[in-house]
């Protein structure tokens, strides 16, 4: 029995997805897990929603706007209060999905972008042991870079040009070179990368592109001999 409870409390994680070391002992912190779980999908509704949703329908657009600001803001003071009294939650301590979920909103507190450079910095300590997402690592440079006037490196943040539906790079350092730095992160190329965003945002905006007479997004070629 008490051999039971212990694999119930600790659970050993064979690198099978090269995402923790192999043979590494951790205990997961499910109360975090939970509690990130829970603030993931309020963080969702914000980002997801450019109106008052049907759970917010009485506020006017302003007031969504408050509201949606502070759920950013409030969720990073918690995420700070974490990450000050445990250090960055890798993926050993709350799962890929937490790790994920931590992440994503810590991407959402733009802010405050020193707070994200101390993420980044932690995170980074994470990702060279395998306990934190590379990709996701890669997203937050690039936020950062970009949220302190700097030329992003992988490219991951985009801005659209409406007259054609068209997502595009954020300012860029290098860009002969950012498939480069990509393949380095596991990043695919950025051109299927710029593709994907400029279909996702036109099917999100579908009605205003075809008030403006256009009818399918104008993609970016691929390179086909890569």
């Amino acid at each position: 029995m008490k051999k039971l409870l212990s694999l119930l409390l600790v659970i050993i994680i064979i690198s099978c997805n090269n995402q923790v070391s192999k043979n590494t002992v951790v205990t997961i912190d499910s109360n975090l897990v939970e509690e990130l779980a829970s603030m993931e999908v309020m963080d969702q509704l914000a980002a997801s929603n450019w109106k008052p949703p049907e759970e917010f329908k009485d506020l006017t657009q302003d007031e969504w706007n408050a509201k949606k600001d502070s759920i950013y803001r409030t969720h990073a003071e918690r995420l700070k209060e974490i990450i000050e009294e445990t250090g960055y939650p890798g993926i050993n301590r709350v799962g890929k999905d937490g790790e994920y979920n931590f992440w994503l909103m810590v991407q959402h507190a733009d802010f405050d972008p020193e707070f994200q450079k101390m993420v980044l910095e932690k995170m980074k300590e994470e990702v060279e042991k395998d306990n934190a997402d590379k990709n996701n690592y890669a997203m937050l440079v690039d936020r950062v870079k970009i949220n302190t006037n700097q030329k992003q490196v992988y490219g991951t943040q985009v801005t659209y040009n409406t007259d054609i539906g068209q997502a595009t790079p954020k300012p860029l350092l290098d860009s002969l070179l950012v498939n480069e730095r990509r393949k380095k992160v596991d990043l695919g190329p950025i051109e299927e990368y710029l593709n994907a965003m400029t279909q996702m945002h036109f099917e999100m905006n579908m009605e205003v592109y075809k008030k403006k007479g256009i009818t399918k997004p104008q993609l970016h070629p691929i390179n086909t001999e890569n």
